[in-house]
């Protein structure tokens, strides 16, 4: 085996990022694995990357140099191509701090400014630092957690790691590193560097220019990272960072492609270069052509690969022996589905088989699939654990993989998701959902708070931010919030006491009632409201006891027939999309009627939960009324579930004002004899002229968008059927209903990605 490093380049990053997952898969744990992401802006683009892309690539830049034994480096051809910071850049303004050192704080913070790191209130996101008195905050570029220092005199107390969003402590450390925040100097021989080189450079008044205004006040402008070359004397590449011993595994596209990614830049060059106020350097000061590629890889061993096969092998080019498994699509409406399954496994009975699954929800799913046909395979955690374990002939893991294979010789053969039930929309992200927050950390960031709003505090009442105030107390500088009350008077409260803060909730913040402070009118505010809220929970416990004591239709759900429902869906559910999923089927298989709202903004994946409900009720021999506000919107509907529904038995029909003559008079005949499953439409199915067979569901789209008289007959519906409804602007009276419980709630906050 190599032991040093194996650069691999693609075509483009979504190969680089799929073939990473999959060799971590595969891999050795001795091997090391480094990305070094794109930059994920167009060539000349006027905004500049995520501040989590620049800091996997200084944190790649940086180790790179010092990597001994196995490692794989995966990036794609463009970023290959780019120009980069010269390697003595990164390692000149690398820092390491330890516990024990003497270090004086003030010039750690000048420092850290120096190197492009933004001083905030409170630390989020890489490139931040936040003082508070002998506390330091910061997150440095390539860390995975932002850290805690904690100073006594001019001495590092204490490194700690902490969680950014909940600002809590986690690990005590011995040392940290330190890198720059930027791929470019933004002190003060940086910025006098860019301003000569850009008069040098562009025949154009500077101070017309947005660019040099900037970078001339110390402001990191919206993408800058295509003026690079006018911050150094002589710009680097990516071999300048490799170790010494490096071999390449290029993808044959990738070489092929680029003259065509070249192209492309140059074109948006030309078409962009003409613009006085923005000034372009021309592509070849900012990335390599085709001849400075193969020149430099020339300088290390290469290997070439490509997916498809070699008509022609010899000593310079061979086929790997893994064949790919035959179609094994199952055929969810056929008499035996996993019939091509079952044949494929029976003809390779000598060989081991991994099934492999993209998530630990899939993998339950499938393998509760496979069980109910016979087939038994062994969960395993990992592709070794398969590898050792001989107990079985067939195995489930969690993968990334996307296709299977099969290795005759090794008689081993792996099955993934995608050849079982066809390719999926996955959703590969990038940065992980973050943790929904509560009311109380809402105010944990300062950036969230604007000058003139009210807020309230829990011991003096409502108020005005006036923003923060530095203030001397005890020969020591501390940040705090200053809140104006009535009469002018100033409370100011220190920064750590951000929990006694909250947002002011109630009517416009330009009529919000400033207290007076000193005053016992908020104590008398306060008591008035805990009684309103003993008498609310009074309520409440008679409301829950109505609607227990209520009995409506239990569902049945058919897991089998659901499961292939479910499975149709082309893309992957978001977190929050399957809790509203998994909360509707609750619903519906209680003896309580339904009664839910599913609250999300245009595209957060509502309709598919009411489909999921709307499939459970009409297989269980109910019929279902979905509810539109527009006859634009019920036709939307209806093209949807037309196309949803389309391999299942179940008859849909449109009531609008449309539907008229002998084509109403036989959906309402249908309509009253159970042979229609879904009707879609508007208002007009809340008419008394139409008579359900037996009515299960109503699914209502906008609910506020409906008038009065049409409101109180969904009233007396909800004592009879489920009711779901959908909304991405709920009024406040169905919020309030949702709170006090009169109404159940889901909210979809996560966006597909």
């Amino acid at each position: 085996a190599f032991k040093g490093l194996s650069v691999i380049v693609t075509h483009d990053m979504a190969e680089a990022d799929q073939l990473r997952r999959e060799i971590q898969f595969f891999r050795d744990s001795e091997i090391r694995l480094l990305h070094f992401p794109d930059l994920e802006t167009l060539a000349y683009d006027h905004f500049s990357p995520h501040q989590d892309i620049i800091s996997e690539r200084l944190r790649c830049l940086a180790e790179l140099p010092r990597i001994e034994g196995r490692a794989v480096l995966f990036l794609s051809i463009g970023t290959l191509l780019q120009r980069l910071c010269p390697p003595d850049y990164i390692a000149s303004r690398s820092l390491s701090i330890s516990r024990g050192e003497r270090l004086d704080a003030t010039e750690l913070k000048q420092r850290l400014a120096a190197q492009g790191y933004q001083s905030v209130s409170q630390v989020e996101q890489h490139g931040e630092f936040a003082s508070r008195g002998s506390i330091l905050d910061l997150f440095p570029m390539g860390s995975r957690l932002p850290y805690r220092l904690e100073f006594f005199d001019d001495e590092i107390d204490t490194i700690r790691s902490f969680d950014p969003e909940t600002q809590v402590s986690i690990d005590r450390l011995d040392a940290i590193d330190l890198l720059p925040a930027r791929e470019f100097p933004l002190d003060d021989p940086g910025i006098r560097g860019f301003r000569q080189e850009f008069r040098i450079r562009f025949d154009v008044d500077p101070n017309s220019c947005p660019v040099y205004q900037d970078i001339s006040q110390g402001i990191a402008a919206p993408g800058i990272e295509y003026y690079l070359p006018l911050f150094f004397d002589e710009l680097s590449t990516l071999f300048d960072y490799l170790p010494q011993k490096v071999r390449f595994l290029v993808d044959r596209a990738a070489i092929e492609g680029i003259d065509d990614y070249l192209s492309q830049i140059e074109q948006r060059y030309e078409s962009r270069r003409h613009n006085v106020s923005q000034p372009l350097l021309p592509p070849s000061d900012l990335f390599i052509d085709r001849t400075a590629v193969g020149s430099a890889m020339a300088e290390f061993p290469r290997n070439e690969f490509s997916a498809f096969k070699y008509t022609d092998e010899n000593t310079h080019t061979i086929n790997v022996g893994i064949q790919p498994p035959p179609p094994l699509a199952i055929q969810h409406h056929a008499e035996e589905p996993l019939q091509a399954l079952k044949q494929h496994l029976n003809n390779i009975s000598n060989h081991r088989v991994l099934f492999c699954a993209e998530s630990s929800g899939r993998r339950e799913f499938l393998l509760e699939l496979l069980r109910h046909h016979d087939i038994h395979p062994k969960v395993v955690k990992s592709f070794s654990d398969f590898l050792s374990d001989q107990s079985s002939h067939h195995f489930i893991t969690v993968s990334p993989l996307e296709h299977g294979l099969q290795l005759n010789e090794e008689r081993i053969s792996i099955i993934t998701e995608a050849q079982l039930f066809g390719e999926r929309a996955r959703q590969t992200r990038r940065r992980k959902y973050r943790k929904t927050r509560d009311a109380e950390s809402i105010v944990n960031s300062l950036a969230d708070l604007h000058e003139g709003e009210p807020v309230v505090h829990e011991d003096h009442g409502i108020g005005r931010y006036h923003g923060l105030k530095t203030l001397t107390v005890a020969d020591v500088e501390t940040e705090f919030l200053c809140i104006e009350y009535a009469n002018e008077d100033k409370l100011y409260v220190p920064v750590s006491s951000l929990h006694l803060i909250s947002r002011y909730t109630g009517a416009g913040s330009d009529k919000a009632p400033l207290h007076k402070l000193g005053a016992d009118h908020w104590r008398k505010v306060r008591r008035k409201a805990q009684q309103k809220i003993h008498d609310v929970a009074a309520e409440l416990l008679e409301i829950h006891a109505r609607r227990e004591a209520l009995r409506g239709h239990q569902f049945s759900l058919n897991e089998d027939e659901y499961r292939q429902f479910a499975g149709d869906f082309p893309f992957e559910e978001t977190p929050d999309q399957e809790s509203a999923i998994q909360a509707v089927i609750d619903d519906m298989i209680s003896p309580q009627p339904m009664d839910r709202i599913v609250c999300g903004d245009v595209g957060f994946g509502k309709t598919e939960v009411s489909m999921r409900a709307a499939f459970i009720a009409a297989n269980g021999g109910k019929q279902v009324v979905v509810l539109a506000p527009t006859t634009l919107l019920a036709q939307q509907h209806y093209q949807n579930f037309l196309d949803r529904f389309a391999d299942w038995p179940v008859r849909i029909t449109l009531l609008s004002r449309f539907t008229a003559g002998p084509k109403l008079k036989q959906a309402l005949t249908d309509i009253s004899k159970g042979a229609i499953d879904i009707v879609i439409g508007t208002h007009k199915l809340l008419s008394d002229a139409i008579s359900y067979r037996d009515l299960g569901l109503v699914i209502i789209d906008e609910e506020h968008r409906f008038g009065v008289r049409h409101k109180e007959k969904l009233k007396a519906l909800r004592a009879q059927v489920d009711l779901l409804t959908l909304t991405a602007t709920p009024i406040p009276r169905t919020l309030n209903m949702s709170l006090a419980g009169m109404r159940d709630l889901s909210i979809i906050a996560t966006p597909p990605m």
